[in-house]
C-alpha cells in the first residue's frame, strides 16, 4: 500500500499535502463516474432512468470505497473511527440543529436558483455526450410506473440516507479537517470545489454546487459538528425523492 504524503499538525490530526487531498477528493468520484457511465445505457435499455445507474454505482463503488477507506485508516492509525479518523463530533444545543439545518437548505436552494444559469451554460459544453449518459430522474412518460416506483424505493435508503451520510463522514469528517494548512482562508472554497468536481456524473453543475455547498461546509467546520452536514445533506437529497414520489403518485 502506498503511504500518503502528509504534513503533521497539532491536535493529533495530520494534514494532507495538496496533491494527496486532491487525489482523495476526486478518486472516488472518478471511479463512481466510470460505474455510472458504464451502467447508464444498461439500465436505460431495461426501462429505468439513468438515476438507477447512480444508485447502483453508489452501492457497489462509492459506499465500499469511502467507508472502506475510513475503516482502513482506523486500522493503520490505531485511532477510533469516530472522533479519531472521523472528526467534528463537538456537541451543540438541539436548537442549533433546528436553526442551522433549515438555514443551510434555504441558502443552498437560493444559490441553486441564482446560479442555475451556469449549469445551463456549461451543459452546452456537454452536448457531445450521448443521451444515455445524462443523469435522468425519470420524471417523464418514457418510464412505467412500476419501474419508477422500484427506482425510487432504492433511491430513498441509498441516495437520501446512506450515501449522503457516508459522503459527510468521508468529505467533511475526514478530508476537511486534514486540508493543507497552507490554504488558510481558501480551505473551504477549495474543499467545496473539489467536492463539486467529485460529482463526475453532473460536471455541468460544478459552479452552482461549489457555492451551494459552502454554507454546509462553513457551519460544519465552525461548529465542529458533522451531524449538521449529515442532516442538511440528507434533507437536500430528499427533495429529489419527494419530487419523484409526487410525480409517480400523479401517474
Amino acid at each position: 500500500m502506498v503511504k500518503l504524503h502528509t504534513d503533521t499538525i497539532e491536535n493529533n490530526i495530520t494534514r494532507h499535502t495538496l496533491l494527496t487531498s486532491i487525489v482523495l477528493h476526486l478518486l472516488p468520484g472518478i471511479l463512481g463516474g466510470i460505474g455510472f457511465y458504464f451502467l447508464s445505457p444498461i439500465v436505460k435499455a431495461n426501462g429505468y432512468p439513468t438515476i438507477m445507474a447512480l444508485i447502483i454505482s453508489g452501492i457497489v463503488i462509492l459506499i465500499p470505497l469511502e467507508l472502506g477507506f475510513l475503516i482502513y485508516q482506523k486500522k493503520v492509525t490505531s485511532q477510533n473511527l469516530f472522533a479519531g479518523v472521523i472528526q467534528y463530533f463537538k456537541p451543540i444545543q438541539f436548537w442549533h440543529y433546528l436553526l442551522f439545518i433549515p438555514l443551510i437548505i434555504v441558502i443552498a436552494g437560493i444559490l441553486f436558483k441564482i446560479l442555475g444559469f451556469t449549469s445551463t451554460y456549461l451543459m452546452t459544453l456537454f452536448k457531445w455526450m450521448p443521451s444515455d449518459a445524462i443523469l435522468d430522474m425519470g420524471l417523464n412518460s418514457a418510464f412505467t410506473k412500476s419501474k419508477l416506483l422500484f427506482n425510487y424505493l432504492l433511491f430513498l435508503p441509498f441516495l437520501v440516507f446512506v450515501v449522503p451520510a457516508i459522503e459527510e463522514f468521508y468529505f467533511r469528517g475526514y478530508l476537511l479537517p486534514r486540508m493543507p494548512a497552507k490554504l488558510k482562508g481558501w480551505t473551504e472554497i477549495t474543499h467545496s470545489g473539489l467536492f463539486a468536481l467529485y460529482h463526475t456524473w453532473t460536471p455541468w453543475m460544478f459552479v452552482v454546487r461549489t457555492f451551494a455547498v459552502l454554507p454546509l461546509i462553513y457551519l460544519v467546520k465552525r461548529k465542529e459538528n458533522l451531524f449538521l452536514g449529515i442532516g442538511a445533506h440528507c434533507l437536500l437529497n430528499s427533495i429529489d425523492f419527494m419530487t419523484g414520489l409526487i410525480f409517480i403518485l400523479k401517474m
